[in-house]
């Protein structure tokens, strides 16, 4: 391994550079403002996102967690209640559900989209069931028209999990504004990242809107005037004007990453062993998330590691099989999400990775699958 090779999942670095100066004006302005919390960086990166989003209401939050959990709160959904939602995705999803008391329902994912799939939501809707979480998986949106009108028959609200799907759009609608509640992560890693923890919510309902404010805060109006039991949960100041330089950018950086990812295509074409992503209208690649078969995962991405390439495996382990839920869940079978856990591998991407590391990345990709004990 030389160091040349050294090529890691995600460099921020580019992008950091490339705005030095603005981010550095807007760190020293909310340092003279003294104002941190709920300040006008904070009031005006709402009113930006809400523009950007095409919805009436958009809230600060403390992270993409907190933006599900209230979510879920202000639609008063909790114990006795069932969410369904899917077993291919971070923790948190599952983990929101199960905070506020109620249950959660796994229903298998789709193959080639990694997202939930539609027949199998419409399928576990009972008299319980309270909402539908769906995540636009590694920047890919879901099947959301057909997930709405399942929902909308049933009088069901939608609660989307957008935290790897900020600038996502289907026909010029965003994801995030479809379902009742949009859910955002501004966590460093995502396409609008933040230097901390960061979330937003989402809506075009003036009440759900209202009662998540006031949830954020500890759940008052006013402040010392509480009338339910809230959070601490609020998007500081530096952070919003960080996210202020960036959001005017993320349309060119989405549109980088698909260049990025059009190349791997291009690259991974035909080759044995491996199913590259589709690139489809509206994915912002997030992730660039390859199918690794015949039980090879695993040793292709220590071979990668061993050569400095910098992969991931999101996810080992789908939630129903995670220790926290694997004894309630021992009798759901979602087999498409296990066999995904099983094969898939996430390459490096960032907007302004050049194509000469992409060649780089998939000549030692090929040489992985090329070597006879792998």
């Amino acid at each position: 391994m030389t160091e040349t090779l050294k090529i890691p999942i995600l460099d921020l670095q580019p992008q950091i550079l490339a705005h030095w100066d603005e981010l550095n004006a807007a760190f020293q302005r909310v340092l003279r403002s003294g104002q941190f919390i709920l300040g006008p960086e904070e009031k005006a990166f709402e009113r930006e996102c809400a523009a950007y989003l095409g919805v009436e209401h958009a809230i600060g939050l403390n992270s993409g967690t907190d933006a599900l959990f209230i979510a879920l709160r202000a639609l008063n959904i909790g114990e006795g209640d069932e969410v369904i939602t899917t077993p291919f995705s971070f923790f948190a999803t599952a983990e929101a559900i199960t905070h506020v008391g109620a249950t959660p329902v796994f229903v298998d994912i789709q193959e080639n989209s990694f997202n939930i799939d539609p027949e199998k939501v419409k399928a576990a809707i009972t008299p319980r069931t309270k909402a539908i979480i769906p995540v636009h998986l590694f920047g890919r949106p879901c099947a959301i028209d057909a997930l709405t009108g399942i929902a909308a028959k049933a009088n069901i609200p939608i609660v989307e999990d957008c935290a790897q799907s900020f600038g996502a759009r289907i026909s010029g609608s965003a994801m995030g504004s479809r379902g009742h509640f949009g859910c955002y992560s501004f966590f460093p890693t995502k396409n609008l990242n933040a230097f901390g923890d960061g979330g937003l919510i989402a809506t075009n309902d003036a009440h759900l809107a209202e009662l998540a404010r006031m949830l954020r805060m500890h759940g008052s109006r006013k402040k010392y005037y509480n009338e339910m039991a809230g959070y601490n949960s609020r998007l500081d100041e530096i952070q919003a004007a960080m996210l202020r330089i960036k959001l005017p950018h993320l349309d060119s950086w989405n549109e980088s990453r698909v260049r990025v990812a059009v190349a791997y295509g291009d690259r991974l074409a035909g080759l044995a062993g491996v199913q590259a992503p589709e690139v489809v209208d509206g994915h912002v690649f997030h992730q660039y998330t390859i199918r690794i078969r015949s039980g090879r995962r695993d040793a292709v991405h220590a071979f990668l590691a061993n050569e400095g390439i910098g992969t991931m495996i999101y996810y080992p382990v789908p939630i129903h099989r995670l220790k926290f839920y694997q004894e309630a869940y021992a009798d759901t079978q979602c087999p498409v999400a296990e066999q995904a856990a099983g094969e898939v591998l996430s390459l490096p991407i960032w907007p302004e990775m050049s194509i000469e590391t992409v060649d780089r990345v998939v000549d030692i990709l090929k040489r992985a699958l090329a070597a006879g004990n792998i």
